[in-house]
């Protein structure tokens, strides 16, 4: 979404923005499975309000084979049974990760990742996760 005092990113800073697309092309690359970065982009989106990113992630995560019902649900994840343990554990990664609280307990939700996860799986969710939140805000200064 655009309006009159939008910001035209890739034209001001192309390099930075294809810096950002090539080191997001990176992450897809890694150990992390499609269907849960799919989700934990979708759950950061959600977070941050990023209305264009929870249109594309949603979108994304279908055509990787979620259901509707597991992504109507994602945002009361810690409620209902419809995704794993290990799909839990890097929710609360990623909201960690995103609305960060001086309080956050990051060696619990570590162990927690590491029951599920090996650690190159956990530093390219890091990653995805870092990555997600600097795509929306950038999307999002320009509400």
């Amino acid at each position: 979404m655009t309006n009159a005092t939008s910001i035209n990113y890739q034209k001001f800073i192309p390099s930075v923005v294809q810096s950002f697309i090539a080191a997001s092309g990176e992450i897809g690359k890694t150990e992390l499975e499609p269907k849960l970065r799919h989700l934990i982009d979708l759950r950061a989106s959600q977070i941050n309000q990023c209305a264009y990113c929870v249109k594309m992630h949603t979108k994304e995560a279908l055509e990787a084979g979620d259901s509707h019902e597991r992504i109507e649900r994602l945002t009361v994840w810690r409620h209902v049974t419809d995704f794993t343990p290990a799909e839990k554990a890097a929710f609360a990664w990623t909201e960690a990760l995103t609305s960060l609280d001086v309080k956050t307990d990051y060696e619990s939700l570590r162990g927690a990742l590491r029951e599920h996860f090996e650690d190159a799986q956990i530093s390219a969710m890091t990653s995805a996760i870092a990555m997600i939140n600097l795509w929306n805000r950038m999307q999002v200064s320009n509400h």
